[in-house]
């Protein structure tokens, strides 16, 4: 089939979170000639981290780095816009906060996404991406699609242009296998209501997920005893200070990605402080004032088994049994246990997965990882004219904040702004230079 017999979107966008959703906005504010695009989302409906949408936590990150503001403060889709639309401006000013709830925020995102039904197709899951090659060029890519999460509803949609947003992936531990015991944090609200009375939790990680779910378990279950586990002495503060807060501005990306591979380990590993295994100082203070509360009154339910992890996990009638051992002795504890919740985190999915054939044509680092240019759009071999472009799986070459909301507006501009200028020019080849 000749590109002339079928219809070629401009783009097409794999996943339909925040960051794509961001990218949404910025080509319909986009001030050139229209971008035909289309974006496909396996969820049934938009929804963002639904399972850690735990009551009373709050967002991290200011509201002015919503999905438009740090590009252009003068968008419909921003954050005050929202609040504007909702009645609650006033109210949220005389909140004197800048860091909304959680379901605040989330409720903003599905605000911001109910305006694009008609260019997202949801329930619609990517499954291969195959080159179109005229005459030893690649110029489009055929989108394989499965609706429904029927095998049998298979369409194809062909486009010049690949954007990959497919999101954070659950991390667990080699070899663990979530299951009716064992969940990762992402799961916790839909299918805490399945928890009845337990007698004994776990909760392993040291991060933010990790207090926030030690923290509701607690206070949801007032007889059960919460056990969390973790292999440092104490949770991490946060670092959110004002001069650390710069590793996330928008020049510190051009910082990163012009700087040699030594500086940029050494930036991540300064700054992990800012995001990776790290708690709030209020929730840790919370935890803390609960848990010395109660060896006051000497009934202590919430055990912080700290310098701690996790040797061996069986499954017995009842539940689960955990051997803990505290590192600096090598003394080991046996738990029984209603429920195992490892808060361990995500990582960032290859591309290249859903890729395929379409993934032979893509450059690699040394390391391994993909090579990808400063508009996030990922090498690829001399005979490929279209482009595939990547949101999240950047913090080896982007920095830090890759995989969070505080450039996500910056980016998605970036992007458009590629995206049209190789459109506009309509150049030969949408290879990167190695």
């Amino acid at each position: 089939m000749s590109l002339a017999a079928t219809h070629v979107h401009d783009l097409v966008g794999i996943g339909f979170g925040p960051s794509n959703l961001a990218l949404a906005i910025a080509l319909r504010e986009h001030g050139g000639d229209p971008i035909d695009a289309v974006f496909f989302e396996k969820q049934p409906a938009f929804g963002w981290h639904r399972g850690m949408l735990i009551e009373g936590t709050t967002m991290q990150v200011s509201f002015l780095k919503d999905l438009v503001t740090m590009r252009n403060p003068a968008s419909e889709y921003s954050f005050l816009r929202y609040l504007q639309d909702k009645g609650r401006l006033v109210d949220f000013i005389n909140h004197k906060t800048m860091f909304p709830s959680r379901v605040e925020f989330h409720d903003y995102l599905e605000w911001a996404a109910s305006s694009f039904t008609d260019e997202v197709e949801y329930g619609a899951e990517v499954v291969a991406v195959t080159p179109v090659t005229v005459d030893g060029t690649v110029e489009a890519f055929d989108v394989l699609v499965r609706a429904g999460g029927c095998a049998d509803e298979l369409t194809t949609r062909r486009t010049r242009n690949l954007v990959i947003a497919a999101g954070l992936e659950p991390f667990l531990p080699e070899g663990v296998v979530t299951e009716e015991r064992v969940w990762h944090s992402e799961d916790l609200l839909d299918r805490l209501p399945t928890l009845r009375d337990p007698k004994r939790v776990i909760v392993v990680g040291a991060g933010q997920s990790a207090a926030e779910v030690t923290d509701h378990l607690h206070s949801t279950f007032p007889a059960t005893e919460v056990c969390a586990v973790f292999a440092k002495y104490g949770y991490t503060p946060a670092d959110d200070s004002s001069f650390a807060n710069r590793i996330f501005d928008p020049v510190a990306v051009d910082h990163f990605y012009e700087a040699p591979e030594p500086v940029k380990a050494m930036l991540n590993d300064y700054h992990a402080s800012t995001n990776y295994s790290v708690v709030d100082i209020d929730l840790i203070d919370e935890l803390y004032r609960r848990h010395y509360q109660e060896k006051v009154q000497g009934v202590e339910r919430l055990r912080i088994m700290n310098a701690s992890r996790l040797t061996e996990v069986t499954k017995t009638p009842e539940g689960i049994r955990a051997t803990v051992q505290f590192l600096p002795t090598g003394e080991r504890t046996v738990l029984d246990a209603d429920l195992l919740v490892y808060a361990t985190g995500y990582r960032p999915g290859d591309p290249l997965t859903l890729l395929g054939e379409a993934g032979e044509y893509c450059h690699r680092l040394p390391s391994g990882s993909l090579r990808i240019g400063r508009d996030y759009r990922v090498a690829t071999s001399d005979e490929v004219r279209c482009g595939i472009y990547v949101q999240g799986a950047t913090e080896h070459t982007h920095g830090i904040t890759s995989t969070l909301l505080s450039n996500t507006a910056v980016r998605a501009g970036e992007i458009v702004e590629s995206i049209a200028t190789r459109l506009r020019k309509n150049q030969p080849s949408y290879a990167l230079s190695r």
